[in-house]
């Protein structure tokens, strides 16, 4: 009897245990599904862009603001939300995000013109932003040491799986039903996601007097800053760099705002700064944040190189792209369950060594595209990018925010989280100055070969003449359509020279990467920023 009584203690005890750490896993699991749906939206829209524009009315031009009015609040929003979920509560925090996260993505699919649709996805972006920290978070708090790996794991598979597949996913829905589904689609996993964070967390007392004490101008000279010199390199291009009135307020005004915001967090007292900048005076957190950096610039780079060259070389529409695009992510779903162990066999720092090889390796073999080269030369360097990427994301956030103390876990995830989105802003803008710079380089010294003094020339526009003629036309339009065929033959090719440069510089920046991680220090055990 006594031994009877003595086993029912420890098993009504392990009951309470066991659903709490359920509990645990339902709120963590829910808030990854959050942060995958954040990070799909940004790219689900790409692919889709030219029916976008087309249903609202707007020019292809245009409509890089559908992604950028999306983009600049989530940078801006994400080192904000451990101050935020400080003063609202975690739990009514998050709910309250996924619920309007919900109804601004439901609107997006209904917006009727141009400026309805930049006012939802802006709305989109802020409340969508808020999901990425916080399930890093969720992460720390929720599970025990041992199961971090799992959970930071699991979130690496989705800040790498969701871009992935994003163009994929769009343009399935694209043409398969109506670009307002890629927005509508949000509504199943968004209901999932309340529902888990609702069961999985506890409620907590909002801190409101909080507010009248909160850094506001170190908060109002972020989003300055951060918004302006998001737009600034998304748009600089476009708009010809400083040749556009518009980009050069953009310029001064992000020349003016990020120095303040720093000095700001740096030397004023008695105000708790929204942002811990003396992080980076830690050896492991600066250089890791610059591998990072470089990271979410070749991530988001690529992600913007190859479907512009499947377009405009190949021809291809946004299923096409999608098909093409998903061998980045596929793999992930093999590679990313053994990343755990790995860790534990592994120095972490050897592991993102050889994930930033591989990535480069894939950028080595981009860099010699021809005119033939579409899906399945591409499967290759797609599958070797995957095993990179899947190598680099876990081991460098732990590497990163390695021994860093729970009051700084927020600063630090959201440092590392934006300035992975901040590179793909970066990247996006010098990987398409590059390529419209290195095109006119390549056009130029291909004109210069490509001559009416040249006998192979004449005798190429002599060919293309007769095969014309051959087909009806009149020896006149013959004559002036071989010209014209003949001048976008060498534009096409310049423009293939052009993507080589753009990804030979690529693997470049990622070779260059490898000698910072090995200055790192080694280190053991979960880190508090997680991965993003």
């Amino acid at each position: 009897m006594t031994r009877s009584l003595n086993l029912s203690a420890p098993l009504a005890e392990a009951a309470p245990a066991s659903r709490e750490n359920f509990r645990n896993w339902v709120a963590v699991l829910g808030s990854l599904l959050g942060a995958f749906m954040a990070v799909l939206d940004i790219q689900i829209s790409n692919s889709s862009l030219q029916n976008i524009t087309g249903g609202i009315g707007a020019t292809l031009d245009e409509g890089s603001w559908v992604s950028l009015s999306y983009l600049v609040p989530e940078i801006v929003v994400i080192p904000l939300c451990g101050w935020l979920a400080q003063v609202f509560g975690m739990r009514r925090y998050l709910i309250w995000n996924s619920l309007l996260f919900l109804v601004f993505s439901i609107c997006c699919g209904f917006a009727w013109n141009l400026p309805s649709m930049i006012a939802f996805r802006a709305l989109q972006g802020f409340t969508g932003g808020a999901l990425i920290p916080m399930a890093s978070t969720m992460v720390l708090l929720k599970l025990p040491a041992d199961k971090q790996g799992v959970g930071f794991a699991l979130f690496g598979l989705s800040a790498m799986f969701a871009p992935a597949i994003g163009p994929t996913v769009g343009g399935w829905i694209t043409e398969n039903y109506s670009w307002p589904w890629i927005f509508y689609i949000n509504l199943v996993p968004g209901i999932l996601l309340v529902s888990a964070i609702a069961y999985g967390l506890d409620d907590s007392p909002m801190r409101l007097p909080m507010l009248k004490k909160g850094d506001w101008a170190g908060i109002l000279f972020m989003a300055l800053g951060l918004g302006s010199l998001t737009v600034f390199l998304e748009e600089g291009t476009r708009e010809d760099w400083f040749g556009s009135e518009f980009i050069t307020q953009l310029a001064i005004l992000a020349a003016i705002a990020l120095p303040v915001f720093v000095l700001i967090e740096l030397l004023r007292k008695n105000i708790t700064p929204v942002v811990n900048l003396r992080l980076f005076t830690r050896r492991n957190f600066l250089l890791g944040s610059l591998v990072n950096l470089v990271l979410g610039l070749c991530l988001y780079g690529f992600m913007y190189l190859l479907p512009v060259y499947l377009t405009q070389i190949q021809g291809y529409n946004a299923l096409e792209i999608g098909t093409t695009m998903m061998w980045v992510g596929l793999p992930q779903l093999v590679v990313m369950p053994f990343m755990p162990k790995l860790m534990k066999w592994f120095d972490k720092r050897a592991i993102v060594a050889f994930g930033l090889a591989m990535f480069g390796l894939s950028a080595v073999l981009m860099s010699s595209m021809t005119a033939d080269t579409a899906h399945d030369q591409l499967v290759l360097p797609q599958i070797i990018r995957a095993i990179g990427l899947t190598c680099i994301i876990v081991p460098l956030s732990l590497i990163t925010t390695g021994g860093i103390e729970a009051q700084n876990a927020a600063s630090a995830s959201g440092l590392f989280n934006m300035l992975r989105n901040l590179g793909g802003s970066v990247g996006i803008a010098l990987l398409s100055a590059l390529l419209t710079q290195r095109e006119h380089f390549h056009s130029h010294h291909l004109g210069e070969a490509v001559s009416l003094y040249n006998p192979l020339t004449r005798d190429r526009l002599a060919a293309i003449t007769q095969n014309l003629i051959s087909q009806g036309i009149d020896a006149v339009g013959a004559q002036d359509r071989a010209l014209h065929l003949l001048d976008m033959s060498v534009r096409k090719q310049a423009f293939i020279l052009a993507y080589n440069d753009c990804f030979h510089v690529a693997g470049l920046l990622l070779f260059a990467m490898i000698p910072l991680i090995f200055l790192c220090t080694k280190t053991s055990g979960s880190g508090a920023a997680g991965a993003h």
